[in-house]
């Protein structure tokens, strides 16, 4: 499968496999999170480390065209790493993000401290929802799903398997990370309060919390969006694997009619 990105330092080429649901024109944003963290995880570091909260502001619309990365460092420590990512397209800042990394140290933790585990059905118990009508946007043709509990055509909370299939950068595998932003941005439509095609609901944000890195290709996303009653909300998600729950996701979210 064709690559979302190719990066040649700090140049990237976009495909059109980027697009999103509100525009096949602008990109999901499930597209340039995966982005940041390939570009976090490939920061040096003075230890082992690994991100424990991610923070994706999208600054405006992103376009599915060529893009700059620009990444520094902005805290260097023993025991923590401050990184920012910045995406620019013809010059513009269109997202900019925070990845917060921490030292890694095994430790043999009391059975209680381990992360709870859940009770969703395995993915391969359950339909994929494309077969069921469900919307086509470019991004998802490289993305399976498997509903756990809910629906994408009924308003209110819902659990979704998600796993990404095309590659993100090419020449590169998927990491955990890449997996947890990319199903962690789908919070906003998983768990939709109104009818997509009467209403948007376009996500501002993204900031992923993690307590460890996940393990396999599927990740659940057991998601819920609260609207309040200045056109703002939030959706929020509990994200697991096979083994259980290991991580938050937020976004701040607009609504807007058609």
């Amino acid at each position: 499968m064709e690559a979302i990105y190719r990066v040649d330092g700090e140049s990237v080429e976009t495909s059109a496999f980027a697009g999103g649901p509100w525009d096949p024109k602008l990109q999901h944003g499930a597209a340039p999170s995966s982005l940041i963290c390939w570009a976090v995880e490939r920061l040096p570091a003075p230890v082992p480390m690994r991100v424990a909260r991610l923070t994706v502001d999208l600054m405006r619309p992103v376009p599915v065209a060529p893009l700059s990365l620009d990444v520094k460092v902005l805290r260097e420590g023993k025991k923590i790493q401050l990184a920012e990512v910045r995406l620019l397209a013809n010059g513009t800042e269109v997202v900019r993000a925070t990845a917060l990394r921490i030292r890694r140290a095994e430790r043999a933790l009391p059975s209680t401290a381990s992360t709870p585990p859940h009770d969703m059905r395995a993915p391969e118990m359950l339909r994929d929802p494309k077969t069921l009508g469900m919307a086509h946007t470019p991004f998802l043709s490289g993305i399976s799903m498997r509903i756990a509990r809910g629906s994408f055509h009924l308003p209110g909370s819902a659990a979704v398997w998600y796993r990404a299939e095309r590659p993100i950068v090419e020449a590169a595998p998927i990491s955990p990370l890449m997996r947890a932003a990319i199903a962690a941005d789908f919070c906003n439509g998983t768990s939709a309060v109104l009818d997509f095609r009467a209403w948007t609901f376009i996500n501002g944000d993204l900031t992923l919390s993690l307590a460890r890195e996940p393990v396999g290709d599927w990740i659940l996303l057991d998601a819920e969006t609260w609207a309040g009653p200045d056109s703002i909300g939030i959706a929020a998600a509990r994200l697991a694997d096979r083994d259980g729950y290991f991580g938050r996701a937020v976004q701040s979210v607009l609504f807007e009619r058609r």
